[in-house]
């Protein structure tokens, strides 16, 4: 039979006052700087002629073995959780891109980049998997993000339509809707017919 743990074995290891992460892969995304990179993979009003970018995961052999991957590919979408490397800086409110601009709001009730540990967790729909590279659809991230993990998205534990959605759910004004992705950058909508 085999040894059990003792049962106060969480008091007798330390809390971590720091942890060490390595990237298990790397982002390849057409977006090259932030400006214009949507601020979601999936956006929640988008033109007529939108058509999500495709990118490339490539994880790391020294890291990640191909047999990792094994049913991966019967997923139609995949969590990305990266680290967004490029911001160094947090305040503990911020304001947000789109809704009304001069309200702010605490940052760890946003999505926004700039965090205490500058995670990102990005759904996107897996188009394939080849060894250790998958092809994904709607990427919000910029090229050369680190990958730290990813996890298969599974509606029944992942998706909750009818979750409250705090301030988010109060924000009515279209016009700043039309913004959520794009910014001032947002190409214009076509007029209703």
């Amino acid at each position: 039979m085999p040894k059990l743990p003792p049962k106060d074995y969480i008091d007798s290891v330390e809390f971590p006052q720091a942890l060490t992460l390595q990237p298990i892969g790397i982002i390849h995304s057409p977006y090259k700087e932030r400006h214009g990179t949507p601020r979601q993979s999936h956006l929640r009003s988008a033109p007529a002629s939108y058509t999500p970018a495709i990118a490339q995961v490539e994880l790391f052999p020294q890291r990640v073995p191909p047999i990792a991957l094994q049913d991966l590919n019967g997923f139609d979408r995949i969590w990305l959780i990266t680290w967004l490397h490029l911001n160094h800086h947090w305040n503990p409110t911020v304001k947000l891109p789109r809704g009304n601009l001069k309200v702010t709001h605490g940052t760890l009730a946003t999505r926004a980049p700039h965090r205490p540990n500058p995670i990102g967790l990005s759904a996107t729909r897996l188009l394939g998997v080849e060894g250790l590279t998958l092809t994904v659809e709607g990427i919000d991230l910029l090229d050369q993000t680190p990958v730290l993990d990813l996890k298969p998205y599974v509606t029944y534990c992942d998706a909750f339509p009818q979750a409250r959605c705090g301030y988010v759910d109060t924000m009515e004004d279209h016009q700043s809707h039309e913004t959520d992705v794009f910014g001032e950058q947002r190409p214009p909508l076509d007029p209703p017919a």
